[in-house]
């Protein structure tokens, strides 16, 4: 079984085998990824979050009330990442498609397993910083997690 369902929506080449390493660096869980556009993720946006735009990734932890001993088997939840947001971001920040991409998914895993940089005291950030160190991306990436 594979650690992450990949639904890709788009023609965007995602690297599999990057996401399933970062995956694995932090959790045995599974995920599902799911790929899609801009037009997409501005309606989930909206129908989940209610705003009304397009925004570059979500996350939506699947929430179980079983013990700790099952819960290890089910999977986390789902990340939605745009596309659209990844072409542009890695042109407008000079990253290549594969380091956004990469940004993006660690960005919406950590908030599967509970960072909220809405309301921590940066605890997301550096986690955020250390995986990006540990997997040599970009220094620079961490110049856009700020951003988030």
């Amino acid at each position: 079984m594979n650690s992450i369902d990949l639904d890709n929506q788009t023609n965007l080449s995602v690297n599999i085998g990057s996401m399933e390493k970062i995956l694995l660096s932090l959790t045995s869980r599974s995920v599902e990824l799911i790929v899609t556009n801009n037009d997409s993720i501005a309606k989930i946006n909206s129908k989940y979050r209610a705003k009304d735009r397009a925004t570059d990734v979500l996350s939506f932890p699947l929430k179980y009330d079983l013990p700790k001993e099952v819960l290890k088997n089910m999977p986390l939840g789902s990340i939605v990442i745009s596309a659209d947001f990844v072409k542009q971001k890695a042109e407008e920040f000079n990253h290549s498609i594969d380091d956004e991409f990469s940004l993006l998914f660690i960005h919406g895993l950590l908030h599967l397993l509970g960072y909220d940089h809405e309301v921590d005291s940066g605890e997301m950030r550096q986690k955020e910083r250390e995986i990006i160190e540990l997997f040599s991306l970009p220094l620079s990436l961490i110049i856009r997690t700020e951003e988030f």
